[in-house]
């Protein structure tokens, strides 16, 4: 088990902290520190309100994917549907919500699969992932400015493009890695 921040002889201790930058939804802090050595030291890392991902699952064992433009690589990727939480949304409403607005699907049986944090060393970010079961489609409602195409596949047609490096968002490499777990029967579905 990790120590408390209290108790962890590696902890950082804040001396000063300023909010350089605020946008939309994030946040960039630049903090001043004494590192457990005594070192002084800054430390500048990005605030964020939270994330799920949506590892939606077809009867016929195909998963529901994406191709979707991330600016910030300025290319096209493969990923799992998944969204930023709202101020006071629970995560498994937004994840309900981000499947039916994204893909059209609303999912009858969903799991919980963990959480992560996906850039410890600049962002507090933390995705919390869920399997969705028992789907059914509806129709999608994307939000203006969200473009994205909607496709199935099946999980191992995935790993093959996770190992080829077709994909490369983290939040989907684990999330089929944790599929496949669990199908296997490795793993055990999480309770909600």
């Amino acid at each position: 088990m990790a120590p408390s921040a209290d108790n962890d002889a590696l902890a950082e201790q804040t001396l000063d902290s300023r909010l350089a930058f605020e946008g939309d939804f994030l946040r960039l802090y630049v903090d001043k520190i004494r590192a457990a050595d005594g070192h002084l030291g800054t430390r500048e890392y990005l605030r964020h309100p939270g994330a799920v991902m949506i590892v939606p699952l077809l009867p016929d064992g195909q998963v529901v994917l994406e191709r979707q433009f991330r600016y910030p690589l300025r290319r096209t990727v493969i990923e799992f549907p998944a969204g930023k939480i709202d101020a006071g949304e629970n995560p498994l409403a937004c994840a309900r919500r981000e499947l039916l607005e994204e893909t059209g699907y609303r999912a009858a049986k969903w799991s919980y699969l963990g959480g992560l944090h996906n850039a410890i060393a600049y962002c507090d970010e933390k995705i919390e992932m869920y399997l969705a079961e028992d789907l059914t489609h509806e129709g999608a409602a994307l939000d203006a400015g969200e473009t994205l195409e909607v496709f199935t596949s099946t999980w191992q047609q995935l790993l093959l493009w996770v190992r080829d490096g077709t994909v490369t968002d983290v939040k989907t490499m684990l999330g089929v890695m944790w599929l496949e777990k669990i199908l296997a029967g490795e793993w055990q579905r999480g309770q909600i």
